[in-house]
């Protein structure tokens, strides 16, 4: 797949525009009014996104303009599913998405072969984590790992992620009480932590208005950047109770911004 390659699928990547994030929220606002020219023109002002992964795949026979083509799908998706109201970048939202279209993309076109010696690194690491598990009862480190199968922690992590099978953010994978979470409850932000949020005065106000346990899962969550694992254990109940507060404290604040 050739880098240098400027005009893909008809559309000149040399004169992609970069949006602002004022510009963004005025393009949302219209999308949400059912503008579709402004939805166009959120797309358009978005594929960078999509060129930025679709060239991680060089190197191979791989046809850079249907990696494209497939990339904007997930684009498209990112759009559909995207939450205005979690305060996370968009950009940070719709990467995995893209990312996620273009290696099922691969799978399913048998282009994404892993080597065998990728795969008995994989699968005896994962031996060696089960059996650790039994023993220990607890998950081990890489480095724990490495020392015991003799491989490099590199070489480790990257024999696992080659033999993952990309997941949808919205694939449930655990229910308690008719409350499910779901994949995206298990990722943290670590990138976006603070940067929409500590600047906007009324939405601080919001969170102050809340019962200290729903505002301190908030701002476990959004603040700091913590999976709702994490969250669960550190103040002591289970993740699907924390899943139902904050989503309970989230609405409030979105009440409370209305007012």
């Amino acid at each position: 797949m050739a880098h240098y390659k400027v005009e893909i699928c008809g559309v000149n990547t040399a004169k992609l525009p970069v949006l602002t994030n004022a510009e963004k929220e005025e393009l949302f606002d219209r999308i949400d009014k059912g503008d579709k020219k402004a939805r166009e023109e959120f797309l358009y002002g978005n594929l960078r996104l999509v060129l930025s992964i679709v060239q991680r795949f060089g190197g191979g026979n791989e046809n850079i303009d249907d990696l494209f083509q497939i990339g904007c799908i997930g684009l498209i998706k990112a759009l559909d599913n995207f939450d205005r109201s979690l305060n996370v970048q968009f950009s940070t939202y719709a990467c995995p998405m893209i990312l996620g279209e273009v290696r099922r993309y691969l799978r399913d076109s048998n282009q994404i072969r892993v080597s065998r010696s990728l795969k008995d690194t994989a699968y005896k690491a994962i031996y060696m984590k089960e059996n650790y598990i039994k023993t220990h009862q607890k998950e081990p480190t890489i480095n724990e790992i490495a020392a015991e199968i003799g491989v490099d922690k590199e070489d480790i992590v990257m024999a696992l992620d080659a033999i993952q099978t990309p997941v949808s953010l919205y694939e449930p994978v655990y229910s308690e009480g008719g409350d499910t979470l779901y994949v995206m409850d298990q990722v943290s932000d670590k990138k976006n932590k603070e940067d929409k949020w500590v600047q906007d005065i009324a939405l601080q106000e919001a969170l102050n208005r809340l019962p200290d346990r729903e505002r301190n899962i908030v701002e476990l969550r959004f603040f700091k950047g913590r999976t709702q694992m994490e969250v669960a254990n550190e103040v002591g109940i289970s993740q699907a109770q924390v899943s139902r507060l904050e989503k309970n404290a989230l609405k409030s604040m979105r009440g409370y911004l209305r007012e």
